[in-house]
C-alpha cells in the first residue's frame, strides 16, 4: 500500500517532466535571482540573540486540510521578518500543499536580506536550479525518499550553486544518511506512518547528531517552553508553520510566540 510520500514522489516526478519540458535548465539560469548571493540560514541561526524561529508560509497540508487560503505570501513573510524570525520557510509544492515556485519568488522581492527555504520534496537536481532561480538560499532534501547516494549527488548540485543544504531526518535509522554536504540538519517531529507529532522526536535524536552541524527542530513547535527544552537540548532552529498560518495574522503570532519565548508578556 503506497505511503503519502510514495504518492507525493511520484506526483512530483511527474510534475518534473512537465517542467522540464516547458523551461529548460538554460532558462532557470536567466532567471531574475539567478546571480544573486546567497545568503546565509546557518549564520542567521548562529547569531547571538536569534530567535532561531525559521517562520513557514503553507496554504495547506495532506494532513491538516486548508490552513490559511487568505493571507498573501508578501504580507506573511514581511510579518515573520518583522516579527524576528531568523529565517523564512515557503513550500512549493502545488499539488499537496497549495503551493508554487511563485509564493518563493515574491517572498524573495518581499524580503530581500532574509535566508529562505525551498521546502518541497526534492528529487532531482533540476529542482535545485529552480531554487536558485526563483530566489532561495537553502533547499530541503528529506532523507525518507531519497537513497544515500541521492542526497549526496542533490547536495553536490546545491553546493555548486551556493545553497546551504537542510538535510531532514525522522529516526535513528536515517541518521547513515548524514552528508557533511550538509550544513544543517533537521528532525521533523511528525510520524510519515501515523503523522502523529511530539518533539520528543527531536529531544531523542538530539545527542546522536555529530556536533558540527546546526540542529533543527520541525513540526509541532506552539509554546515557549518547547521550544526552551530544545534549545537545552541543542538545537538552533525551530521550524514553525501551522501554529501561525493557522491564524488572521501570522506575523503578529510570530511576534507573540517570540516575545513569550524571551520572557515578554507572561503574567507574573
Amino acid at each position: 500500500m503506497k505511503t503519502i510520500l510514495d504518492k507525493i514522489t511520484e506526483a512530483k516526478r511527474k510534475e518534473i517532466a512537465q517542467a522540464k519540458r516547458e523551461v529548460p535548465v538554460e532558462q532557470l539560469l536567466n532567471g531574475p535571482f539567478y546571480d544573486r548571493e546567497c545568503i546565509s540560514l546557518k549564520n542567521k541561526l548562529l547569531k547571538n540573540g536569534a530567535s532561531g524561529i525559521i517562520a513557514e508560509f503553507k496554504r495547506k497540508s495532506p494532513s491538516g486540510g486548508d490552513i490559511n487560503m487568505q493571507t498573501s505570501v508578501e504580507e506573511a513573510t514581511q510579518g515573520y521578518s518583522g516579527a524576528g524570525a531568523s529565517g523564512l520557510s515557503v513550500l512549493t509544492d502545488g499539488k499537496f500543499f497549495g503551493g508554487s515556485l511563485y509564493h518563493l519568488a515574491a517572498a524573495r522581492v518581499a524580503n530581500p536580506d532574509m535566508p529562505i527555504l525551498r521546502k518541497d520534496f526534492i528529487i532531482d537536481p533540476y529542482q535545485i536550479f529552480e531554487a536558485k532561480a526563483s530566489g532561495a538560499d537553502v533547499i530541503l532534501l528529506i532523507a525518507a525518499c531519497l537513497g544515500k547516494e541521492e542526497i549526496q549527488l542533490l547536495a553536490e548540485k546545491a553546493k555548486e550553486l551556493h545553497l546551504e543544504v537542510l538535510l531532514e531526518i525522522h529516526g535513528e535509522e536515517e541518521l547513515e544518511k548524514i552528508t557533511p554536504l550538509a550544513e544543517l540538519i533537521g528532525v521533523n517531529n511528525r510520524n510519515l506512518k501515523t503523522f502523529s507529532v511530539t518533539t520528543e522526536t527531536s529531544l531523542r535524536l538530539a545527542s546522536l547528531i555529530p556536533g558540527q552541524f546546526v540542529k533543527i527542530s520541525e513540526s509541532g513547535i506552539s509554546s515557549p517552553e518547547a521550544i526552551s527544552r530544545l534549545k537545552a537540548a541543542g538545537y538552533r532552529g525551530f521550524l514553525i508553520g501551522e501554529t501561525f498560518m493557522r491564524t488572521e495574522n501570522p506575523g503578529m503570532a510570530c511576534k507573540n510566540l517570540i516575545k513569550r519565548e524571551n520572557g515578554e508578556g507572561r503574567s507574573s
